[in-house]
């Protein structure tokens, strides 16, 4: 998605040690360029007017995230991409809970007037089932509590707020934070499923329990399959040159003695 990292493409001569990265294609007309992201080779034309000699020294070139780290990095953007979508709709509810608690008797004396007038247009009562039910039930709650609940909303979309920043970052406290999180919503949905289910009910215990389950399991939460010294030494395996140098098995011997050694 970020495109192909390549180097090399401005220099003048590429040699045996560059082979990692760059090689010459027999024919002189053009070389062969490694992607330091996705592996994969890309002719591209020699250079008619070079920036430089030769290429910087390899120590010298950042590694962009790949492998492991680059797919852990995308699915735990992907958990805060949810989490957004739920700090959007707490938000969209708290203003609507301070709007009720400051406006309380106007829009109840508004909603009386629908009422009546549905039940002028319709010769007889309206049922009180469904949406109408709701409503009226939410003008029999003091302006106190509205504000009480708006303020425990506000506080629930601070902390999914939290949890979001954290795991686009990839911060390991915002990977605890969420597992914890998650966690102890689940009784809470099982509840309603047991009470009344429904597919979006059991969609959502379905994500939430996936959530925990890879928080735990892969990213190794709480000193499981080794903890986080565990997770942290698989990531520089899967990261910078000692990764690619393990995924260059077929170079020849003098291409190695060139790329840092593997830390």
């Amino acid at each position: 998605m970020s495109g192909h990292v390549l180097v090399g493409l401005d220099a003048a001569q590429v040699g045996p040690e560059d082979s990692i990265v760059v090689r010459p294609d027999p024919s002189g007309r053009f070389r062969w360029h490694r992607c330091l992201r996705c592996d994969a080779w890309h002719p591209e034309p020699v250079p008619q007017q070079p920036a430089r000699e030769r290429l910087p020294e390899l120590t010298s070139i950042e590694v962009p995230l790949r492998g492991r780290p680059l797919r852990d990095r995308w699915v735990l953007r992907l958990i805060a991409v949810d989490r957004l979508v739920h700090v959007v709709i707490l938000t969209a509810l708290a203003v609507a809970i301070f709007v009720v608690a400051g406006n309380q008797h106007t829009l109840q004396r508004d909603f009386n007037r629908i009422v009546d007038a549905l039940q002028a247009a319709g010769g007889g009562p309206v049922s009180h089932n469904g949406v109408l039910g709701k409503l009226r039930s939410v003008f029999r709650i003091t302006p106190t509590h509205l504000r009480e609940a708006g303020a425990v909303v506000i506080a629930y979309g601070a902390l999914e707020t939290a949890e979001m920043v954290g795991l686009w970052f990839t911060k390991r406290w915002a990977e605890y934070l969420t597992f914890l999180a998650t966690l102890a919503l689940v009784p809470f949905e099982l509840y309603e499923i047991a009470g009344k289910a429904s597919a979006l009910k059991i969609i959502t215990l379905v994500i939430n329990l996936v959530i925990v389950a890879y928080l735990l399991l892969a990213k190794r939460l709480f000193g499981l399959r080794g903890g986080g010294r565990a997770e942290h030494r698989i990531r520089e395996e899967d990261s910078g040159w000692p990764a690619l140098v393990r995924a260059t098995e077929w170079l020849d011997e003098a291409a190695p003695t060139a790329v840092p050694e593997p830390t």
